[in-house]
């Protein structure tokens, strides 16, 4: 650290406190934190876990209002160390101390040119930039530090075990922070969730993408499930659907995560949805096509009045011009500005991206200066454009440095990889695409105090708000069952109605497609020698219209004991059961997610017309699950967990009903 403050250049006051040496690299070296001069803004302590307690109560009896522990083995490790980390929280929050860590590496700064991380600095060359990273992990801080040819560092924070600050303050002050563009993160574990998607929202609010990378994505230990809804709704799942929600971006690996970040250093952001790709080569033109492809990003075919003025002065396009091979003749000095002029005037192209063979610096082929002068074509036409335009390598992390930072001077990115480069154009457009708002909230609804509220008493609920559900009338006993059925006409379900039962299927509680009532009486005799065994009141029954026809789907609301209500949509069956084909949004619903969930599910294609069968009722779909957000949303005090399994989705015109409902409250 101190050899750090050296190369930085760092003009303020520095104390070495060290009782066994009179001078530190040139610095007078003090006994104990008491004989300092003055108080020290900052306490940077790497002292072992045995003296941490004493050298915090001297920093809060000398004022000290930061510190940074460097060593490990406090809650990470349990047990002991779990209890003198509580203590230490304890002191530092009465004497105002805010503290970065224990076990991390400290906090970097190149932006003011000072230091607290506990890495040697080699030089400070090429450290400040834009980027402000939270890390969790030091290692990883550490691996993205290691490569600075195309961003820096306003601030580099490895927050290790968060005591004190936390991982959402940290997003905060960058969110304010004038040097810093956009905030990276390493995330093993959020500790104050709602303050976490505060901050989220402020760095989206003040123009800066959160570019967030989450391990640790297997379920959590399932809390007691009473709903099938209870049990989809895992950790990960819910976490990316609350950084979209929030609008920050998720990558998956370090790759992702620095393609994303060098996409941003463009002096224009991407925007829109159209990005056209042009190389040199034919090969590469399909192989790019193919990645996109298989990666679900659209490159949308060039337009015929672009593809004639390219053809007339170019030369023959092959495939749908986009990604476009300019080669033509080989004159790439005449062809390049021609076919890149085409594209900025094409009206759908909003990112126009270059990728020439790769180049790297020493490299053993090609004619010295070719990058550059493909550089120089590039930034030519987009000084002449309003659009912005990357340079792409087709694999991640090879690049020349000259070319990037001449580039750069033009304010044109670099990005690297077909898959993820043109990955982290598409996360920054998407990211620029505002969310639309939340629907408005309506009343909330009175609901029994017990704990599950059973199908019919659900339906009743439901039915009330709006929501389409089936026909059926309340028995008692066989006599009041058989004129219910009558009423409705058979065939007809038979099922118990008894909150002490919400998994009617599993107990053999449910009997479909009755057709008689002598079909009537002995599935309820059956049933009540079953309700009997398990428990469960045998005085209430369900007598429900059977309807044979419609594609079953699933919707559902469960909530995550971390970021609250999320609701899921998916095929009913084994497309949820087995395949886990479902699509989850967090509460509150905004306009469209509900159309956007249903297309997101692979099996929704049973939805549409097939064969001689007719499409299914989508829009009354739609409203339905509009429906049960709103409700549940309004009710989100009161709702834990809502299963409506199965919905029947019929043909067009004749809507959709829920046949099967259960309610979980918050008991």
């Amino acid at each position: 650290m101190l050899e750090g403050l050296g190369v930085f250049g760092f003009e303020g006051a520095v104390y070495p406190v060290n009782p066994k040496f009179d001078e530190l690299l040139g610095h007078k070296a003090y006994a104990s934190i008491a004989d300092l001069p003055e108080a020290p803004d900052l306490a940077a302590l790497c002292i072992g876990r045995a003296g941490v307690l004493d050298a915090i109560a001297q920093c809060a009896a000398r004022g000290v209002r930061a510190a940074v522990i460097y060593d490990s083995g406090f809650s990470e490790a349990g047990g002991e160390g779990k209890a003198l980390q509580e203590r230490i929280v304890a002191m530092c929050r009465e004497a105002g101390i805010a503290l970065c860590g224990p076990n991390c590496m400290g906090i970097l700064n190149p932006s003011a040119r000072s230091t607290s991380f506990k890495q040697t600095i080699r030089t400070a060359q090429g450290l400040a930039g834009n980027v402000a990273l939270v890390s969790q992990s030091g290692s990883i801080a550490g691996t993205l530090l290691a490569d600075l040819r195309r961003f820096g560092f306003s601030a580099v924070v490895s927050s290790g075990n968060e005591a004190v600050v936390d991982l959402a303050q940290y997003i905060e002050y960058f969110a304010a922070d004038p040097a810093t563009k956009v905030i990276a993160a390493f995330i093993e574990s959020v500790r104050n969730p709602a303050r976490f998607v505060a901050a989220l929202d402020r760095a989206a609010n003040a123009g800066k993408p959160v570019v967030i990378l989450k391990v640790g994505k297997s379920e959590r230990t399932q809390h007691a499930i009473t709903s099938h809804t209870g049990g989809l709704a895992g950790e990960s799942r819910v976490f990316s659907e609350v950084l979209r929600a929030h609008r920050a971006i998720e990558v998956s690996d370090l790759d992702e995560m620095t393609e994303v970040l060098a996409a941003c250093q463009g002096a224009r952001w991407p925007e829109g949805r159209g990005i056209n790709v042009l190389t040199t080569s034919g090969g590469q033109a399909e192989l790019i096509l193919d990645v996109a492809t298989a990666c679900g990003l659209e490159l949308t075919p060039l337009a015929s009045e672009a593809r004639a003025l390219i053809e007339t002065e170019v030369g023959p396009i092959t495939g749908d011009g986009n990604p476009l091979d300019a080669w033509g003749d080989g004159n790439a000095k005449r062809n390049m500005p021609i076919s890149l002029r085409a594209l900025d005037e094409n009206a759908a192209t909003d990112v126009i991206v270059f990728c020439s063979s790769d180049s790297v610096d020493d490299q053993p082929l090609g004619r010295a200066g070719r990058e550059l002068d493909y550089a120089r074509i590039l930034v030519e036409a987009a000084q002449k454009s309003e659009k912005p335009h990357f340079l792409m390598s087709m694999r991640p992390g090879v690049m020349h440095t000259g070319q990037v930072r001449y580039l750069a001077e033009a304010g044109i990115a670099v990005v690297g990889g077909a898959r993820q480069g043109l990955g982290a154009i598409q996360h920054v457009m998407d990211w620029r695409r505002a969310l639309p708002k939340p629907a408005a909230e309506v009343a909330p609804t009175a609901l029994p105090p017990c704990r599950t509220i059973n199908e019919h008493d659900a339906k009743r609920i439901l039915a009330g708000f709006g929501l389409p559900t089936s026909h059926e009338r309340l028995g008692v006993d066989l006599p009041s069952a058989r004129r219910a059925a009558l009423e409705i006409g058979y065939p007809v379900v038979l099922k118990i109605a008894a909150d002490e039962a919400p998994h009617k299927s599993e107990h053999g509680l449910v009997a479909v497609g009755l057709r008689d009532a002598d079909a009537l009486a002995a599935a309820l005799a059956r049933m009540t020698d079953v309700a009997r065994r398990i428990g469960a009141p045998v005085d209430s029954w369900l007598v429900q219209e059977f309807i044979a026809d419609g594609v079953e789907v699933f919707a559902g609301v469960s909530r995550d004991p971390d970021f609250g209500l999320a609701l899921a949509f998916g095929m009913g069956g084994v497309g949820i059961e087995v395949m886990k084909d479902f699509a989850l949004r967090m509460l509150p619903l905004r306009a469209g997610e509900a159309r956007e969930m249903i297309a997101a599910v692979r099996g929704a294609a049973l939805l549409g017309a097939y064969r001689n069968k007719p499409a299914a009722d989508v829009e009354s779909l739609v409203a339905c699950i509009e429906q049960l957000a709103a409700f549940a949303w309004a009710n989100r005090d009161q709702i834990d967990e809502i299963d409506l399994n199965p919905i029947k989705v019929r043909e067009a015109g004749r809507g959709c009903v829920i046949v099967d409902a259960l309610i979980v409250t918050r008991g």
